[in-house]
């Protein structure tokens, strides 16, 4: 079944066309996956983390032209960030960083704030525990 692209604004069509950060990192510190059992979508985070910031993400994702715009404009919200602050980035976030998305659509930001926490959480888990003068500012 074909899909209606006419729902979608330039954004949306931009980041659907021309997708950023496509693909994946070697030797990731930290990977993150996302899947919306209702229709399938699946997306797949990747990060370098350096100094606690984001500088690289990419994704791999499965589904529409919408999980597609919301994977790459996720990718480009993350970089440069602190891993709290991409932790804060909500669905809402991502779909006003897309000039918003069709209500029936909602669903692709939500799978990229999940990717976002679950790329996180694999981050964190594979790190070693910080020691108590680490975590004072």
């Amino acid at each position: 079944m074909a899909e209606d692209t006419a729902l979608y604004n330039q954004i949306v069509m931009d980041h659907f066309t021309h997708p950023r950060n496509m693909g994946e990192i070697e030797s990731p510190d930290g990977v993150g996956e996302a899947t919306n059992p209702v229709c399938g979508d699946t997306m797949r985070l990747f990060i370098k983390v350096v100094g606690n910031r984001i500088n690289e993400a990419k994704f791999l994702t499965f589904g529409c032209s919408a999980a597609i715009a919301s994977s790459s404009i996720t990718t480009e919200m993350i970089k440069g960030k602190t891993i709290e602050e991409a932790l804060a980035i909500s669905n809402e976030m991502v779909t006003d960083a897309l000039g918003g998305l069709p209500p029936i659509k909602i669903h692709c930001s939500v799978l990229a704030e999940k990717a976002i926490k679950a790329v996180v959480f694999d981050y964190q888990k594979r790190r070693p525990s910080h020691s108590p003068q680490e975590t004072v500012s």
